[in-house]
C-alpha cells in the first residue's frame, strides 16, 4: 500500500467514522494524509464533525493504517479499497458504500451474479427445508448465495450452497479472526476455503449491537435479489429486506403458516408488495442471463436492426451492452460503471423507444424487429 492508502485506511478506523463522515472529510481534505494533519478547529467545521469526532481523529495515529494491514496479512485477509478493481461494483452504488472491505477466500465471487438468502435464527423445519431447496438449486445454477453467517437459516443457506457444489459469500458482523457465533467455527472455516468471507470491520473487531444492521446492507447490496425464508416481526432478516428496497433491489418472501411467529414477517412482506417465492424457479427467473454470455458479450445478432440515430450516447452504450443476450440491470450497471438508478432510467427510455423489452425477472432483451416499423 502507498502512504496515502495507509493514511486512508487509518481514517476508516477512527471510532465513529462512518461512510458519510469520511466522504465529507475527504471532500474538505482530498489527501488522507492532509486530513490527518488538519488543524483541530478546522476539522470541527467539516459537516458531521463534532468536537468529539475531531478529537477521535486526532487520537487515531497514522500508524493505525499499517497496524490494520499487518493484522489482515497475518490472517491471509485482503484489503479492498474503493479505488481498486476488485472492490465490488454493486457496492459502489448503494447509499452508504463501505469505505473498506476485508476479504478472505475467493474474491472473484464479488463480480458474479448473487442472491441473498436470509431468515430466522429460530426457524421451523419447514423453513430449513425450503432454505436448503432454494439455496441449493440456485447455487447449482451458478448463483452465488449471500448470507450473514448467523446461526439458523443463514447457516443453512451457506451449507446448502456448498453441498450443492456451488459457492457462497458470508458477510460478517465482526472482523476476521473472530468467530461469532462460536458454534459456526466449522462453517467459518469451510466458507473461507470454498467461498468468501467478507467484512467491513477490521480484523479482530468484536461484534456489537450496531454492527449487524451495517452488515445487512452489504448482504443485500451484493445481491440481485434478497429472499427472506422465515422472519419474525423485528428480525434482522426484515432489516435486510428493507435495505434491499432502499437499494432498488428485488425482495422475495416465502409465505408461511399465518399462525407461526416466524412466518409473520414474511407474510407481511408479501402483503406489502414483496414477490412471493413458491418454488426455486421463481428466484431463478432473475438469473436467466446465467450461462448464456457470448464470446464477446455484446455482439448483435443478424436479426437485430441497427440502433436508431435518435438515441443518446448513454442509451446507445447500454443497448449495445445488451446485444443479443438477456441482461439484468445490475449486470449492466456493473459492466458500464453507472449507478443502478441511472441504468434503470436509461432502460426505461429504451423501452419507450421500442429498442428493448423487459421479460420475467426484470431481464431486458433487444427487440428483434425494426424500430421504424409501424
Amino acid at each position: 500500500m502507498t502512504e496515502e492508502q495507509l493514511a486512508y485506511l487509518a481514517l476508516t478506523q477512527v471510532p465513529g467514522m462512518g461512510p458519510a463522515r469520511l466522504a465529507a472529510l475527504l471532500t474538505a481534505y482530498p489527501s488522507p494524509i492532509g486530513a490527518h494533519s488538519a488543524p483541530f478547529e478546522l476539522l470541527c467545521t467539516v459537516p458531521g464533525f463534532s468536537r468529539a469526532m475531531a478529537t477521535a481523529l486526532k487520537e487515531t495515529p497514522l500508524a493505525t493504517g499499517q497496524k490494520t494491514l499487518d493484522a489482515a496479512e497475518q490472517l491471509g485477509v485482503t484489503i479492498l479499497l474503493p479505488d481498486e478493481p476488485e472492490y465490488p461494483m454493486l457496492l459502489r452504488h448503494i447509499p452508504d458504500p463501505p469505505p473498506v472491505l476485508f476479504a478472505l477466500g475467493s474474491r472473484t465471487l464479488l463480480s458474479r451474479p448473487a442472491a441473498a438468502v436470509v431468515g430466522s435464527r429460530d426457524h421451523s423445519s419447514y423453513g430449513a427445508s425450503v432454505c436448503r431447496q432454494v439455496a441449493g438449486e440456485a447455487a447449482r445454477t451458478g448463483v452465488v448465495i449471500v448470507s450473514g453467517m448467523a446461526r439458523g437459516l443463514d447457516a443453512v443457506a451457506h451449507t446448502a450452497a456448498l453441498d450443492a457444489g456451488g459457492t457462497t459469500i458470508g458477510v460478517l458482523g465482526n472482523g476476521h479472526g473472530v468467530i461469532y457465533p462460536a458454534a459456526n467455527r466449522q462453517l467459518y472455516e469451510r466458507v473461507s476455503a470454498e467461498g468468501l468471507l467478507l467484512s467491513e470491520f477490521a480484523p479482530g473487531e468484536r461484534p456489537h449491537a450496531g454492527s449487524f444492521p451495517r452488515r445487512n446492507r452489504l448482504i443485500s447490496g451484493l445481491s440481485r435479489v434478497t429472499v427472506v425464508i422465515e422472519a419474525a416481526v423485528g428480525s434482522g432478516a426484515l432489516i435486510t429486506a428493507g435495505t434491499a428496497l432502499d437499494q432498488g433491489r428485488e425482495v422475495m418472501a416465502v409465505p408461511g403458516n399465518i399462525t407461526s411467529p416466524v412466518s409473520e414477517g414474511t407474510n407481511r412482506l408479501i402483503r406489502d408488495g414483496a414477490t412471493p417465492l413458491l418454488e426455486a424457479s421463481d428466484l431463478l427467473q432473475h438469473f436467466t442471463d446465467l450461462g448464456t454470455p457470448s464470446a464477446k458479450g455484446n455482439a448483435v445478432p443478424p436479426n437485430q436492426p441497427a440502433l436508431p440515430e435518435t438515441l443518446s450516447a448513454a442509451e446507445r452504450e447500454v443497448a449495445e451492452l445488451i446485444g443479443g443476450q438477456p441482461s439484468h440491470p445490475d449486470q449492466l450497471a456493473t459492466r458500464c460503471g453507472r449507478p443502478i438508478g441511472d441504468v434503470l432510467g436509461i432502460l426505461c427510455g429504451l423501452e419507450i423507444a421500442g429498442v428493448v423489452e423487459q421479460g420475467p425477472g426484470r431481464v431486458f432483451r433487444r427487440v428483434e424487429r425494426s424500430y421504424l416499423s409501424s
